[in-house]
């Protein structure tokens, strides 16, 4: 195994029924609000690192059955405090979304080292909350992703 990150990852949406959307606050991240993300571990298929990384994140066990993969991927610069976690040269990240519905905004189990809160929030706020524009935009998406119950507002709004 490498010491370094695949610049390859997963955001996984976890959200409830009536579209309550799971946010985490990163350690050390003063205020950095975002959805279960994780790099890829070896040649693991994304549909693994997805729940692997929601296992470790919040400690909810979810089937494979249970994950929506969204066939969607977003390709961005990596952030010059994160770039040393990553090889030499290396400045993108392709991330892939996926979703997981949950019955109810259930407690989770965070990973201190990783997070240190959580958060429920209707997807209109947690749109607004996540620092990330990828995390931003894919939680816009959610309510078209779930046969159209609600339209989310338009790009810039």
């Amino acid at each position: 195994m490498s010491e370094y990150k695949q610049p390859v990852s997963v955001l996984v949406l976890i959200h409830t029924p009536a579209l309550e959307v799971l946010l985490l606050e990163r350690a050390g991240g003063n205020g950095l609000w975002q959805s279960v993300t994780g790099s890829r571990e070896g040649d693991e298929k994304l549909a693994a690192t997805a729940l692997r990384e929601v296992a470790e994140e919040t400690g909810i066990q979810a089937s494979p059955d249970m994950l929506i993969d969204w066939r969607l991927s977003n390709r961005f610069v990596i952030l010059p405090r994160w770039r040393g976690r990553y090889a030499p040269g290396v400045t993108h990240n392709t991330e892939h979304v996926f979703s997981l519905c949950v019955p109810d905004a259930i407690p989770v189990q965070l990973a201190t080292d990783e997070h240190t809160a959580a958060l429920w929030l209707p997807w209109q706020t947690a749109a607004a909350k996540v620092f990330s524009w990828t995390n931003r935009d894919a939680i816009r998406l959610l309510p078209q992703r779930l046969n159209g119950a609600q339209q989310p507002p338009p790009a810039g709004a």
